[in-house]
């Protein structure tokens, strides 16, 4: 109907300019029509006696309009535009052969699938009419772009959908041949995430459009899928993890599902949901990470009937669950029962070394825990690399003024630069009670500390807040409703220190409060530097184990769990990063290390070498290289060549002597990421075809393309000059007008 009224395919107007042929200039064809509305008013003039002044302005509007449309059809008017010469220009036609492609979608009248359907519309459709007019050079792509002679009975057997790589192949070859577009036929199932900057900015410079041909449905209608699953990439041994699920589904609103770990197909968690209306929804389970070693555990949903595709209900996650005991240093001013009940409950914690010294007098320190007599023999640490030998520390009930200066300096810094836990309780000589406020301390506090003495030494009740809910320190039970019930009925601490209000970037984990006053956070935590700190603003949590039976472990495990939050994600000397411990289906991987010395500054001029396991039982060697940007960092590149699991250790030295080393895992999946976001990517086919110029079509009006195409500015091209004097939209909108206007006359009798 378009070209029927316009007489060109819409793309001749979005992409063209539009120009006057006739010789006269455009202010000669301005000036008559300012001149043919004076002349139709000076007439209508006449006739005021006969219609109203409203009237007369309606048909003097009409009537210039009718002459002002003559005389642009007299100049002329056209459409320049760029076009293709024919027979001249090379076609790139992609059609894709990853495994999406290969799926029947739901509902589909013919049983065909998308592949087979875009065979269809290439070989019935396209390719007949386009060859009559362009050279054609077929390719099916995937993980890249290879040339094929025919589209007929091709195999959706690729495992990766790179539509990116695929425009780069593209593109370096239209530097030896005239390529006048680009045509894909796609879901737009991109393993990627889409087409980066630098590939686009390249189409781009070449004036290259692609033209998006997509297939399947936007979504389906009865599917749940995983979007992302959050672990630690590291954790102590027998360790509770919290794994944070993103999903979404359609079709099963209200209806209760299975959260699931598992590993090696065995159970591990299994938690009950119900699903919310059709969006994003975020959930959180809590399993065992199980003894050292590196672990794979499967984390999704289990399918439920009806579902149209059930290969995307789950992914596998790696865990780096380590043995190492951290070693946390816990200084009390002194003695107190919560000092002994947490030495009590660390007790059977084979993850954590707790070293501790008690002032028992103003002069005297009992230590234990210590590794040898020498250790903490002169007191607190007072040199950084001593204090920085530890994973964690706690500071009790002691008074600010304790700490030199310089100790009070490498406290701030064992956080800030050595990338360790601090945590402060309170207590008589604690916190403000302590003089903290105007100290380095203070700085690194999660909370505000209140301006005058706080501490006080009436029961109050500790609560949970949100945040406290769902994280996995204060997972007593692994139902969520059975852990705040369980924590509902804690017994009340004997004393806390009233608290100021959360830094920007802390989370307040629980609050505390009397009955009838307002309430105060009790523990809080944030990030800090490159380590973390909290504050627990109470030392009356040793009733949580006196008050309640004997085989009660609450105290036990809430210490443990707090403890290792503390030190699981503190570094050592030597610390071995990937970006991605996932890798679908790209074995390129980039292995990054930083080296520091024991006061935790960066180690130049270190020899950097990784040890790589591979799944097939070899072992790879890769030596790391400093990086000219950034000292103490050496990265280097590995290809990951086989599916499956490797394990990397990396080992420093410095001057032939050894400063650390540390070990992290990685996995290869291959064929899997096929099954995510397998209903078709319209938004990235229509932003790409968009981006470049070019047109998003669907398999119903692919027929398009072939009068469309040829506008181009790609390959070899020229500007032609199209008439639109004579199209049949300009005639009929002067039949219509002048119809109009004699329809108006004749109903006020002026005909």
């Amino acid at each position: 109907m378009f070209e029927l009224l316009f007489k060109y395919p819409p793309a001749i107007f979005s992409k063209g300019k539009l120009v006057l042929l006739a010789p006269w200039p455009v202010w000669v064809l301005i000036l008559l029509v300012i001149l043919a509305g004076a002349g139709v008013a000076w007439f209508l003039r006449e006739r005021r006696s006969a219609l109203s002044l409203g009237r007369l302005i309606g048909i003097g509007i009409a009537q210039t309009a009718m002459i002002a449309i003559i005389l642009f059809m007299l100049w002329h008017p056209a459409i320049s535009v760029a076009r293709l010469r024919p027979q001249q220009n090379v076609i790139a036609v992609l059609v894709d052969n990853s495994r999406s492609m290969g799926l029947v979608d739901p509902g589909s009248s013919d049983g065909k699938s998308r592949l087979q359907s875009a065979e269809d519309v290439l070989n019935n459709d396209l390719l007949p009419a386009l060859s009559k007019k362009f050279q054609i050079r077929l390719y099916s792509f995937g993980h890249d772009a290879t040339r094929i002679d025919q589209a007929k009975n091709l195999a959706p057997d690729d495992n990766a959908t790179r539509i990116g790589d695929s425009l780069k192949h593209i593109a370096a070859e239209a530097s030896t041949m005239p390529l006048g577009a680009v045509v894909l036929l796609t879901d737009g199932g991109d393993n990627t995430g889409g087409v980066d900057r630098e590939t686009l900015a390249q189409v781009r410079q070449l004036h290259l459009p692609v033209h998006t041909i997509g297939f399947g449905p936007d979504h389906f209608a009865k599917d749940i899928e995983i979007v992302d699953a959050d672990v630690p990439a590291r954790v102590l041994a027998n360790s509770r993890v919290s794994a944070h699920i993103n999903f979404r589904q359609h079709g099963y609103e209200g209806q209760k599902v299975s959260l699931m770990v598992r590993e090696n197909g065995h159970p591990l968690a299994k938690q009950e949901i119900t699903l919310k209306p059709e969006t994003d929804q975020s959930e959180t389970i809590m399993f065992n990470a199980g003894p050292a070693g590196a672990h794979s555990f499967q984390v999704g949903i289990d399918p439920v009937a009806g579902e149209q595709n059930a290969q995307n209900n789950a992914v596998v996650r790696l865990i780096n669950v380590t043995q190492k005991k951290q070693r946390v240093l816990f200084f009390d001013g002194e003695p107190q029962w919560e000092y002994k009940f947490i030495r009590r409950a660390m007790e059977d914690d084979t993850a954590i070394d707790l070293v501790s010294m008690v002032r028992t007098t103003e002069n005297k320190l009992y230590r234990q825990g210590v590794a040898n007599d020498k250790e903490l023999e002169g007191g607190f640490p007072s040199k950084p690399e001593e204090l920085f030998a530890y994973d964690g520390l706690i500071i009790g009930s002691e008074e600010a003024s304790y700490f030199s200066p310089v100790q009070q300096a490498a406290i701030r810094d064992f956080a800030d630069r050595r990338g360790g836990g601090v945590m402060f309780l309170a207590g008589r000589f604690a916190l403000s009670d302590g003089g903290y406020a105007n100290t380095p301390m203070a700085e690194m506090m999660p909370l505000h500390l209140a301006p005058e003495k706080s501490f006080s030494r009436n029961f109050a009740t500790a609560t949970l807040t949100d945040a406290g809910k769902a994280s996995p320190i204060l997972r007593l039970e692994d139902a969520a409703d059975a852990n705040d019930a369980r924590w509902k009925k804690m017994p009340q601490v004997a004393n806390y220190a009233v608290m100021g209000a959360a830094k920007p970037g802390a989370v307040v984990l629980m609050n505390v409060g009397e009955i009838g006053k307002r309430t105060s956070p009790l523990l809080a935590i944030q990030t800090y530097g490159h380590g973390r700190t909290a504050v627990l603003a109470s030392s009356g949590t040793w009733r949580w184990k006196m008050l309640q039976d004997h085989t009660d472990m609450t105290h036990v495990t809430f210490w443990q769990q707090l403890m290792r939050w503390l030190v699981t994600e503190t570094p050592g000397q030597v610390t071995a990063s990937v970006a991605h411990q996932m890798l679908s289906d790209d074995g390129q991987v980039h292995l990054r290390t930083v080296v520091r010395d024991k006061t935790y500054q960066a180690v130049a001029g270190a020899t950097v070498e990784a040890t790589i396991n591979r799944p097939d039982g070899q072992v790879d060697s890769l030596t790391l290289k400093p990086d000219p940007l950034e000292p103490g960092a050496y990265t280097g590149d590995y290809s990951a060549d086989k599916a499956g699991a490797y394990v990397a250790e990396v080992v420093a030295h410095d001057d032939k002597l050894e400063v650390g080393r540390d070990t992290l895992t990685f996995r290869r999946e291959d064929g899997v990421a096929e099954n995510f976001n397998a209903a078709q990517n319209k938004d990235l086919l229509t932003r790409l075809a968009a981006d470049t110029g070019g047109n998003y079509y669907t398999a119903a009006n692919a027929k398009r393309l072939d009068d469309e195409i040829a506008v181009s500015e790609a390959g070899i091209s020229g500007h032609d000059s199209l008439d639109i004097w004579d199209m049949p939209a300009l005639f009929l909108l002067l039949i219509l007008i002048r119809g109009a206007e004699w329809l108006l006359r004749r109903k006020w009798g002026v005909v």
